[in-house]
């Protein structure tokens, strides 16, 4: 049995596999799912567990060197958008549309499904190389 880190063994398998530039989404729970990439879903019931929870541990595993979100997100949903870039301070914040999302999502190697209940809230991690 894994004594720390993710438990989760179909997510901590996925960011095993990353390579360098590739991508998982962190969804709240409206964003399509592309039937082409696999979902994993956490959400038990409306905001459990939550966006906040859910990329703090991803984050904790996971080496990312860019953040993707809509930009509609500052606007709708400024709690998240702020816990956004204090969180990842340092690492550059992509902006794009909502539906560029969504289509960027489709090349993404698995969608995190939340119990997030809140408006955008919903990111693309990429991944980095841990060369040091």
């Amino acid at each position: 049995m894994k004594k720390q880190g993710i438990l989760n063994s179909h997510i901590s398998k996925i960011l095993a596999d990353l390579g360098h530039t590739d991508t998982i989404v962190i969804a709240d729970i409206g964003l399509p799912i592309p039937k082409d990439v696999p979902k994993i879903d956490l959400a038990l019931t409306l905001g459990i567990p939550s966006f906040q929870d859910v990329v703090n541990i991803i984050a904790e595993d996971m080496v990312i060197e860019k953040i993707i979100i809509a930009e509609e997100l500052a606007a709708n949903n400024k709690e998240t958008s702020q816990y956004l870039n204090d969180r990842f301070k340092g690492i550059d914040i992509e902006e794009i549309s909502h539906e560029q999302l969504k289509i960027l999502s489709q090349r993404a190697k698995v969608i995190i499904r939340t119990g997030e209940a809140k408006p955008y809230a919903n990111c693309i991690l990429q991944s980095g190389v841990n060369f040091g």
